[in-house]
């Protein structure tokens, strides 16, 4: 699982489109001079049924909005790292604005929210005049300001239980075991490069050869079970976590993957012995893992052929993400100068009860709106928000 011997990635090429980074900052500089108030831009879900989505009164079963967007803390937003963006839209009065607006317009009755650093001063009691009750975890660490949120509606869903999910357990379990360095294997061939951006970005002075360095990473995830009363009772367990970057640490991410599902399997296990019950499963967030590495191709060895993944463990919770099975991933999650590719992802456990009936939208590459890179005046954050809509049948 480890060694000691570091691969460095070559830097992973933006898409096509983004090819000239300074062309396309004059383009928004023009554009955002003419018309500095412009909203943010929020858009639409999509049918993947040819269904008519907007009436949730035709369907007999319980349909709900979920929504994950990493939301891109503000103690990481700094002119000098971001360089690309407008400067008016790096303030925090502007984001929070941006950011409050696309929150509402998306209108979902789940949020999974990463990189969340103002939650007492500004999410919760904002989300809260918008009609949600909120979770929260903070990463562990003296420096780490920022966490993992599920804002959900009360008018849908009820909380039963949550649960903490804190990656640095991964060193005491390590510690446990006995583990040696030299036992360990490291594999980064293929692997997401990251939102680095400032985050973490000091690297480690400390030996990362050391497994116990290595594993130490301060990410958390929560999650938690929900009860939904109509049309009628089934329990929903939602999920969110946020990864680690680095693509040097590409055998840590994939220790967090297989932690979060061996977690998840056991809450799953638990929620189902209590209230004798086959509870649907999301699980959200930024993975900071492209379509097929290793961490991806892990999160749905369950669902997939063997000869189909590379990875040679199958996952303890078959899981399936929903844009794959609908209309294929996102082109890309994330869009800064460095790193164009998809991150964010929003998986859910297939079955006859449970299927995804809408998919939000994400821009193409040339849309006026991601022209430039992000964050800029049309999305507060350097991600996107990647959501869709579910619909349980009766068992």
């Amino acid at each position: 699982m480890f060694s000691t011997t570091l691969h460095h990635l070559p830097r992973r090429p933006t898409l096509p489109c983004f090819t000239s980074s300074r062309v396309c900052r004059k383009i928004v500089s023009k554009r955002m001079s003419t018309n500095p108030a412009i909203e943010p831009k929020v858009r639409q879900f999509e049918s993947v049924e040819g269904a008519d989505i907007s009436s949730r009164s035709k369907s007999d079963g319980i349909r709900f909005r979920l929504v994950s967007y990493n939301i891109l803390a503000q103690v990481y937003v700094k002119s000098a790292l971001l360089p690309h963006s407008p400067p008016a839209c790096l303030k925090w009065k502007a984001r929070s604005h941006a950011i409050h607006s696309v929150l509402k317009n998306l209108e979902a009755d789940f949020f999974c929210l990463q990189e969340v650093d103002e939650y007492d001063s500004f999410y919760r009691k904002n989300m809260e005049s918008l009609g949600y009750s909120g979770i929260y975890i903070q990463r562990t660490g003296q420096r780490k300001r920022d966490g993992c949120a599920i804002f959900y509606k009360p008018s849908c869903a009820e909380l039963v239980t949550k649960e903490r999910i804190e990656y640095n357990d991964l060193v005491d379990s390590l510690k446990a075991d006995s583990v040696t360095c030299s036992e360990q294997k490291i594999e980064t061939s293929n692997e997401g490069k990251g939102d680095a951006k400032a985050k973490d970005s000091r690297k480690d002075s400390r030996d990362l050869n050391d497994p116990l360095v290595r594993l130490k990473r301060d990410c958390v995830g929560i999650m938690a079970a929900f009860r939904i009363n109509k049309p009628f009772h089934h329990i929903v367990i939602v999920a969110n976590t946020h990864l680690y970057w680095d693509p040097e640490l590409a055998d840590v991410k994939l220790a967090q993957a297989k932690y979060l599902l061996s977690r998840l399997a056991q809450f799953k296990t638990l929620i189902s012995d209590e209230f004798e019950c086959t509870p649907s499963l999301l699980l959200a967030g930024d993975f900071n893992s492209i379509p097929g590495d290793k961490v991806y191709s892990y999160l749905v060895s369950g669902t997939v052929k063997p000869a189909e993944t590379i990875i040679e463990e199958e996952a303890p919770l078959p899981l399936s993400s929903v844009y794959e099975v609908t209309i294929g991933e996102p082109k890309f999650t994330n869009c800064t100068p460095g790193f164009t590719n998809t991150l964010d992802y929003i998986f859910f456990s297939p079955s006859d009860l449970i299927k995804p009936v809408s998919i939000l939208q994400l821009p193409e590459p040339e849309s006026p709106d991601v022209v430039g890179f992000l964050p800029n005046h049309h999305h507060p954050s350097d991600h996107l928000p990647i959501g869709a809509e579910f619909e349980i049948c009766r068992g």
